[in-house]
């Protein structure tokens, strides 16, 4: 992330990542005042064992495209609401130039960002295909399950 600002918004990801047992890192680096530590995270990645990188940032939100331009993994855009409703750093992470694309998920969408994350690196581990489909599952069984107490809420004129 651009900035631990934006641990608050990161934290669902990491929750995501901790329930489905994913070791991950968390870093604060910066495009704009840590050039030199972006780079060395970004072209060590794939060495480090990781698969997916998520990076997170508000404002100007270069960090997600920097580290995308830097590496051959799959990179993830958080864009952070920290000003212009966010959509500054939508924006700016969605316009990438071709040949270095960056995935990018709503403002301060960190949960999507996560299960994305998960669905790729799922593609070849089986047992983490079925921590999802368990996961995207148990998803439904929300849903249905307010349905049945919506059911029970009473207006003159409600119909079902």
């Amino acid at each position: 992330m651009g900035s631990t600002s934006d641990l608050p918004v990161m934290e669902k990801a990491a929750a995501l990542l901790d329930q489905f047992e994913i070791p991950f890192e968390i870093n604060a680096l910066s495009a704009h005042r840590t050039p030199a530590e972006v780079e060395k995270f970004a072209k060590n990645a794939k060495d480090n064992g990781i698969q997916v990188i998520i990076a997170a940032a508000g404002m100007a939100a270069h960090l997600p495209g920097v580290i995308a331009s830097m590496t051959t993994l799959p990179v993830i855009g958080v864009p952070i609401n920290a000003s212009l409703d966010g959509m500054d750093a939508l924006l700016a992470i969605v316009q990438m130039p071709p040949g270095i694309p960056v995935a990018t998920v709503g403002i301060n969408g960190a949960l999507n960002a996560a299960i994305l994350a998960v669905q790729i690196m799922a593609v070849g581990d089986v047992e983490l295909q079925s921590k999802l489909a368990q996961y995207k599952e148990d998803l439904k069984k929300k849903i249905v399950e307010a349905n049945e107490q919506l059911a029970q809420v009473k207006y003159r004129f409600k119909t079902n």
